[in-house]
């Protein structure tokens, strides 16, 4: 584990790290919501009063006042208000709505249904990210080391003396399944059952995002029409964070396999080639040598 040297003692950082990281999320969670939520406040507002308009003016309705409707309804779209429902409709910007979209920022998943809309908060968002990125890329390095430190520990203990190869196997093949189980079966699921997807449609919100796809047609904790606990999308950031590490590792190895396998591939071709250059070497017969005399 890194260690930070003192004059007379020696810390370990990496708790630092951890409650750095999960203290630089709270505060752009803080600043988001601080930002954002008054403004969001006051465009729900002007949608609202337009929607009023429509309602008591639609017996009269002709298509200009109707393209005009639809502009509103896609301005309102496009800074985060949904134009279902009511006022009554929980906020994009309280804080667990905050705390989410600042681990989409610093992960680089930007699903893009979200963003900030006034100067101030896309001025902060600029600068949180550009802090932000680099911290989480160290902590998903040491919780990456962390995990690869519990594989080697596993594999020292299958390479003594008296256990066979297919144990070594076996045993990388549970760690494989039992993060597979963690990440990308089960929380489909819950997905599923929260969300009312089907479970292919979690699983692809899964996979889409761990990798930092994040195409943003699959959000969680979007639809107005449910009434999601508040620690919600939250729980849902902290398994990311811990997802995106376990998957990066698994595409370390396979990028590693991959190398090794294309490697061997070359040097197998490259032996071939040396083979058949030196039989044919071999196969020629030796050219007559013309002395001239001096």
């Amino acid at each position: 584990m890194p260690l930070l040297t003192m004059p007379s003692q020696r810390i370990s950082w990496a708790p630092l790290l951890v409650l750095g990281y999960l203290f630089y999320l709270l505060l752009g969670a803080m600043m988001f919501q601080l930002l954002e939520k008054q403004a969001e406040t006051h465009f729900l507002d002007q949608f609202q009063l337009e929607k009023l308009k429509f309602l008591q003016n639609y017996t009269c309705l002709d298509r200009q006042a109707l393209e005009q409707f639809v502009q509103v309804l896609m301005e309102a779209w496009e800074k985060g208000v949904n134009p279902e429902g009511n006022s009554t409709n929980p906020s994009n910007w309280d804080f667990s709505n905050s705390f989410f979209f600042a681990g989409t920022v610093v992960t680089t998943i930007g699903y893009g249904n979200l963003s900030p809309n006034t100067v101030a908060g896309q001025i902060f968002c600029v600068f949180y990210a550009l802090f932000g990125v680099p911290l989480n890329l160290a902590f998903l390095n040491q919780l990456g080391k962390g995990l690869n430190a519990h594989l080697l520990t596993l594999e020292r203990w299958v390479q003594k003396p008296g256990r066979a190869q297919v144990v070594q196997t076996l045993a990388v093949a549970i760690f494989l399944t039992t993060g597979t189980l963690l990440f990308l079966v089960f929380p489909p699921l819950v997905f599923s059952y929260v969300e009312g997807w089907s479970y292919g449609e979690g699983f692809y919100f899964t996979f889409i995002t761990l990798s930092t796809i994040g195409f943003g047609d699959y959000v969680v904790g979007t639809n107005p029409n449910k009434h999601y606990i508040p620690i919600y999308r939250s729980l849902t950031a902290i398994w990311i964070v811990f997802g995106l590490a376990w998957l990066a590792l698994v595409f370390n190895v396979g990028a590693d396999l991959m190398e090794k396998f294309l490697q061997l591939k070359w040097h197998k071709s490259d032996l071939s080639l040396t083979e058949g250059a030196t039989t044919k070497l071999e196969d020629e017969p030796e050219q007559p040598r013309i002395h001239i005399p001096s």
